[in-house]
Order: structure tokens, then sequence, then C-alpha cells
């Protein structure tokens, strides 16, 4: 790594800008105790896990309402008149109720459980857009998105013969508002977009771009599995039709996620799919559906994940995410300088507000070798397009090292990241 970083892509910590009020940082030290991974070691050095963008550790508190819910009264929720499925029922439906409160939403009617933001963005693409979606229309999404908001939209405008438009992204990896704005037409029937990038750690101003939408009557879908472990959404605030996120990525388990949405879209939406629990009655001749958010739910659920994610929800709600946030930004620029200042290191995603999310390139070198070498150490990153293709694309490279951090992660961390680098640099000449 002899070359020095492209000075004139970079953000320094004092050119960015955050919206967050001045609170104290959670004592991360402290809370990683409530961690078990972390007693562990990797290669024979304690773990340092920077990869909580692809998915999070998990606390004891919820491990134990997963072993609890297993161990002293699982069975299958609703209908159920014995005790057990009574108790079973209410912990699903208390885990609704914490989501609900976690996502600022005033309705816990509004939150249907899924299997993760994935299958929340197809729910909503394959019943509330397809219903709307016609020949010539028009779905909008940006230039920063996740594969799952990106593909499902392809699925649906090639079926339909509508059109996928696409706002830019520029060198920071902020999304060209005045472009977005333009690209919103008499006939965008979605406007679609990620909340906090997943690959560059870009904040995108969701308000703003939701006004925009809705002074044209354009519904908007946001994908916030990256926001929910990092900030506090208020989806009333931000005024969207839908919001989506991931168990797995906010310290809960896998397999879990919420689509929430505005009581009157789910009444219109028609059921996603057919069978146990989304049914009012049913007969050869007609079948009637139950109420939002039962409509959407069908068969039995993961019933220990809903009640461990609403630990999670619990969890981060303890802590206070404003907290989690002044932490993570603490470390975030300690690690943007620090890096930064490595010869031949090109940090991409230079956004002057960002998120827990650090992506580089180092000269010469694979993201996959780094990686590799990093593991060696103890060190778990993660190397790869981060199912973000067209980013990497956008800034004329395959991959990126992302370094993702968690309320878990320290600055020593950080320090240890530096010496895995050092030992790359060795490596590689």
């Amino acid at each position: 790594m002899t070359v020095a970083r492209e000075k004139s892509a970079g953000a320094t910590p004092a050119d960015r800008v955050s919206d967050r009020a001045p609170v104290e940082p959670i004592d991360a030290t402290r809370a990683r105790r409530d961690f078990p991974i972390f007693e562990r070691r990797v290669h024979g050095r304690p773990l340092v896990y920077l990869d909580s963008a692809a998915s999070a550790q998990k606390p004891r508190q919820v491990i134990d309402a997963e072993r609890d819910c297993y161990e002293r009264y699982y069975s299958n929720v609703h209908r159920g008149v014995h005790a057990l499925s009574v108790e079973a029922t209410d912990g699903y439906e208390a885990a609704r109720h914490k989501v609900a409160r976690l996502l600022g939403c005033g309705c816990h009617r509004e939150i249907v459980f899924v299997r993760g933001t994935t299958e929340a963005i197809n729910l909503v693409a394959s019943t509330f857009v397809r219903q709307r979606l016609g020949e010539g229309d028009e779905v909008l999404i940006t230039g920063l998105e996740h594969h799952s908001n990106i593909v499902p939209w392809q699925l649906l405008c090639e079926e339909k013969r509508a059109h996928l438009k696409v706002a830019p992204i520029d060198e920071r990896g902020e999304v060209d508002l005045a472009e977005f704005e333009r690209l919103l037409s008499e006939r965008t029937r979605i406007a679609a977009f990620a909340h906090v990038s997943n690959a560059l750690g870009t904040v995108n101003p969701v308000r703003a771009m939701v006004e925009m939408a809705a002074a044209r009557g354009v519904p908007t879908l946001i994908d916030g599995a990256q926001a929910a472990p990092h900030l506090a959404v208020g989806v009333g605030e931000i005024g969207c039709d839908f919001y989506c996120i991931s168990g797995h990525k906010m310290y809960g388990p896998s397999g879990i996620g919420a689509l929430w949405a505005r009581l009157e879209r789910l009444e219109e939406m028609p059921p996603y799919q057919g069978g146990g629990e989304m049914i009012a009655s049913v007969s050869f001749e007609k079948t009637t559906f139950n109420v939002p958010p039962h409509k959407f739910e069908a068969g039995t659920p993961n019933i220990a994940g809903a009640i461990g994610m609403g630990a999670a929800a619990d969890y981060l709600q303890r802590l206070g995410l404003a907290a989690i946030g002044t932490h993570e930004q603490q470390v975030l620029d300690y690690a943007t300088e620090r890096v930064g200042a490595i010869d031949g290191a090109r940090l991409v995603g230079t956004a002057r507000h960002k998120e827990a999310v650090l992506s580089f390139t180092l000269e010469g070198i694979h993201p996959h070798d780094a990686g590799t070498i990093l593991d060696r150490e103890g060190i778990a990153v993660r190397a790869g397009h981060h199912c973000a293709q067209p980013v990497m694309d956008r800034f004329g490279i395959p991959a990126t090292i992302r370094a993702s951090f968690g309320l878990y992660n320290t600055i020593e961390d950080v320090d240890r990241l530096m010496e895995g680098l050092e030992k790359v640099a060795e490596i590689f000449g």
C-alpha cells in the first residue's frame, strides 16, 4: 500500500453532520458483557466483531427470552384455550406491542410479523403495488439500495411492463435529491428507498424524501433494516406508508422481522399468502379474511423469534438509541480517521451523515484477501459487494472491506483492526 488516499473523495469526521442532540454515550464495555459470544476466542485471539451490518450478535436478554419460551410455555398461538397456548399468544402479541413502541407506532395492529425486511418488501410489492401498477407506470428507487429493494421491483415491473427508475448517488454516496424529486411523476406508483445504506452507511434524509413523494401523491416504503439498531425511527414523524425491519440486525433472532404499515393501507391490501390464521371463515364456496395484521400472517409464525425480537426492542430502548448512536458515532469517527490515514486506502462512502459503517479498499489488495488475513487475527469484517452491486459499480470497484459497528464495539476494537491491517500490509508488501 504505497499510494496516498484520494483527499478529494473523503469526508473527515469534522465534515460530517448529525441531527442528533448531544447525549451521553452508553458504556460499551459494560454492555458488551451482555453478549456471550465475546467470551470466545477466534484462531486463538479475542474476537473483534465488525460485521454487525450483516447480522448483529445477541445479548443474553434475547437468548434467555427465546429459551424461556421453548422451556416453559411454548405452544401454537391464537385460538388455543389451554394455558400454554394462552401464554404463548400473550408473549407473541406483547412482542408486537414492543416492536410498535420501538418504531414510534401508536397502533400495534400496524405491525405485521414477517421473516425479515426482504419478505416485508416482497409483501408490499406483491399486494399493495401489484394492484396499482400497470403498463407504462413507474417505481422509483435510489442508487444506494440493497438487492432486496431492487429485485422485487424489477420482477414486478417486468410482469406489469412498468419502468424502474433510479435516482443516482454522488461521489460521497449521497442521493441526488434534485434528481429524486424530478423522477417523481404522475406515473410513479411507489418510491422505495433505504433509511441507512448497508454498503456505505449513508443516512438518507427520509423525511424530506417522503415529503417530496407525498406532494405528488406517491406512497413511500422505507427499508429500515440498517436504521433500527442505530436510530430512533419515529414512523409517524417520518410520514411514510411502509417501514421494514429485520430482527437479526437489531440484536434479535434471525428469521423474524416486521412490516409497519398504515392501518388503512393494510386494510385495502389483499392477502399475501393463504392458509391458517389469516382467515375469518372458510367454505368451499368462499373464504373471508381476518383483520390486519393477522390477514398477512398465514400459518404458524416464528413464535419464539417474535418474542426474542420483542426482547431486543426492549433491550435497545433500555440502553437508549440516542446514547447508542452517540457511542457508535465516536467509534465510527475514530475508525474513519485511522483507516483514512493509511497510504493506499480509499474510503468508499463519505456522506456527511453516516451511521456505523466504514467501507474502504486497499490499493493492490483484494478485499477478500484482506478479510481472510484479518480473520486469522480474530477480526471479523465483511468483504464483498454487500448485496449492493450497483453501489460497487457506481464507484468502479468489485468489492469493499466493510467494518460495521454495533453498540458493543469499542475504540480498542478499532485499534485491533489497525493492527490487523498492518499485518495485511506486511504480507502484501
